[in-house]
């Protein structure tokens, strides 16, 4: 009998690309609130979303420091359960409900890049960095404090895709700031012959976030670019004016996947 949650199935089960849930998420996190091309951001949303008209092109650009544990101690094995992430939420309307949809997400990690497409995060292969904050004092610690500088990146395929800087100012209310669930596309294609216009598995989601928690939660100046790359079409979300950027840390759990619409059905 083979054994595991997904491929590699084998005998032990031991080889699958992420172990089953629950899976729990622990991170330290730089957002950007900016404003894109309203036009751009109503181009990349599924069937049965529209644009949010009085978000006007608001989305947010993350970037996340991750720590990932299942059931049997994952959190002790770093070299295969430690990641960094980027991806942009923008904001959108489902069922006249404001919610944020997931067009483009990074990675660096396979176990992340299994668990995101069996979620729905279109996940692809990057590099992605980010300032991190030390105790122990020093020009380089970057405290929890006003006038605090951090800075984050990420590139794929020997690009540039984005890089962002912040500069604390305040501390803030996490909940004036996310307040709307998040949707994501799980899209899976079919290979076979003349049935490759008709994807296998195609429906909306929403990422389910148990005991979801912020700490830390940092408010203050921003910078964010997005440049033009070949290969990519991220650009036409590309910041036409910047808001607050945010620090913080974040955790949540995931035992489920709700399905809000089956496109193939």
């Amino acid at each position: 009998m083979l054994n595991g949650y997904t491929v590699p199935l084998t005998p032990e089960g031991k080889s699958s690309a992420t172990p089953a849930p629950p899976w729990h998420y622990s991170s330290e996190c730089i957002a950007i609130e900016y404003w894109a091309d309203p036009a751009a951001v109503a181009a990349l949303l599924p069937p049965g979303m529209s644009p949010d008209v009085e978000s006007a092109g608001r989305a947010f650009f993350w970037f996340l420091d991750w720590q990932f544990t299942g059931s049997n101690d994952e959190h002790t094995d770093p070299a295969r359960y430690q990641y960094r992430e980027a991806f942009v939420l923008v904001e959108a309307r489902l069922d006249d409900r404001p919610v944020n949809f997931c067009p483009y997400i990074f990675v660096d990690n396979d176990a992340a890049i299994a668990r995101g497409w069996i979620q729905g995060y279109p996940k692809k292969l990057g590099s992605i960095f980010q300032t991190r904050s030390f105790s122990a004092q020093s020009p380089a610690a970057c405290p929890l404090a006003p006038g605090s500088r951090f800075g984050a990146s990420v590139a794929a395929h020997g690009e540039r895709m984005a890089t962002a800087r912040i500069q604390l100012e305040e501390k803030v209310d996490a909940a004036t700031v996310f307040s709307r669930a998040t949707t994501i596309r799980r899209y899976f294609p079919t290979l076979t012959a003349g049935r490759q216009d008709k994807p296998a598995v195609n429906e909306l989601t929403l990422s389910k976030m148990d005991n979801l928690t912020f700490s830390d939660f940092w408010a203050g100046s921003a910078e964010l670019t997005i440049p033009e790359v070949r290969g990519e079409d991220m650009h036409a979300l590309k910041p036409l004016k910047v808001g607050r950027g945010y620090r913080f840390g974040m955790a949540y759990s995931v035992t489920d996947l709700p399905i809000l619409k089956n496109y193939v059905a």
